[in-house]
């Protein structure tokens, strides 16, 4: 989870994990996993089970992005839409994708950050953890640990930091042009190209946006409207593994 401010700064940075339940929910898989090598025995009993430690811990999970927010004092929660990701899932983790309780995860966050006077709003997921924060293109995954990456650069970084630092930018920068006037939203589109596209907008986008806010005086009155108190997922951003994140 990352906390950020409007203009890109990241503020704090914090891991959310809970490893004993997690450690508990892989026991239970290995047996399902095991029940079903054997050729007549049934998994009712284990998949309910299963079901439910699997909702406990996404209460659980939603529980602890609101609470850090709340403890940042975060104007809004912003996270990766991927409530409408659907499609059969292959490989070793196919189990545990389809367990996932992404969309559920973010329905309790949202519904939890209205009741304390949090918002709560999502970005586009294409590209977040894909894409380096810093502008240097894509990224490479290491083999032997995958949330860790390689930018072009050479710099190593964790992965869903960097991806939470574009979850926020994307937010912010979303903020700031459609709040614009349409003459001043192409000016400030046609400075900053990965505006048009928003699966391209990373952290260095948001920045290169508001050096040139600075340097367009008619834009800066104007940019400036909207985003007095709204969140960037890295003023105030909490991302966890999956991507989610709050911002201030």
């Amino acid at each position: 989870m990352s906390e950020m401010e409007e203009d890109g700064t990241v503020i704090a940075r914090r891991f959310t994990s809970f490893p004993v339940e997690e450690d508990r929910f892989n026991s239970i898989l290995h047996e399902i996993r095991k029940a079903h090598s054997a050729s007549f025995c049934k998994t009712h009993r284990l998949n309910r089970y299963a079901d439910n430690y699997n909702e406990a811990l996404s209460i659980k999970t939603a529980s602890a992005i609101v609470k850090i927010a709340a403890e940042f004092s975060c104007d809004a929660i912003v996270m990766e839409n991927l409530r409408k990701q659907k499609g059969k899932k292959y490989g070793s983790k196919a189990m545990r994708l389809v367990l996932w309780r992404k969309s559920d995860i973010a329905k309790r966050v949202e519904r939890l950050a209205h009741s304390r006077g949090i918002r709560f709003s999502t970005v586009c997921a294409w590209n977040t953890s894909r894409l380096a924060y810093d502008g240097s293109g894509l990224v490479i995954r290491d083999p032997g640990n995958h949330s860790l990456c390689t930018f072009s650069t050479g710099k190593k970084y964790n992965c869903d930091l960097s991806a939470s630092y574009n979850i926020g930018a994307r937010y912010f920068a979303r903020e700031i042009w459609k709040s614009l006037p349409e003459k001043a939203a192409s000016t400030l589109k046609a400075k900053v190209p990965e505006l048009w596209y928003g699966a391209h907008c990373t952290l260095s986008t948001l920045r290169d946006l508001y050096a040139v806010k600075d340097e367009l005086p008619e834009l800066s009155s104007d940019c400036s409207v909207e985003v007095h108190s709204l969140p960037s997922k890295e003023a105030t951003g909490i991302t966890q593994p999956e991507g989610s994140s709050i911002y201030n």
